[in-house]
């Protein structure tokens, strides 16, 4: 018994480990491009799509701002 890793007995020097700061670090940057690329699958221009997208967000916040108490923002008229 315990002779399965006799050769990491007491060589611990041989294997560094990051330290913690290190890898959460490591471990964001991975999320974050891993992110990014499921973002881009299947859409020719990423850049493209991101700015459509703060496009209609921009819109509809000016929208809501100028939307006048909740009434839907639409008029109808009375003839």
């Amino acid at each position: 018994m315990g002779m399965c890793l006799p050769c990491l007995g007491g060589q611990s020097d041989d294997y560094d480990q990051p330290s913690p700061e290190t890898r959460r670090r490591q471990m964001a940057e991975a999320a974050e491009k891993r992110k990014r690329e499921d973002e881009g699958r299947g859409v020719k221009d990423p850049e493209a799509l991101k700015r459509k997208q703060q496009k209609r967000e921009d819109i509809e916040r000016k929208a809501e701002q100028s939307g006048g108490g909740g009434e839907g923002g639409l008029r109808w008229q009375v003839s």
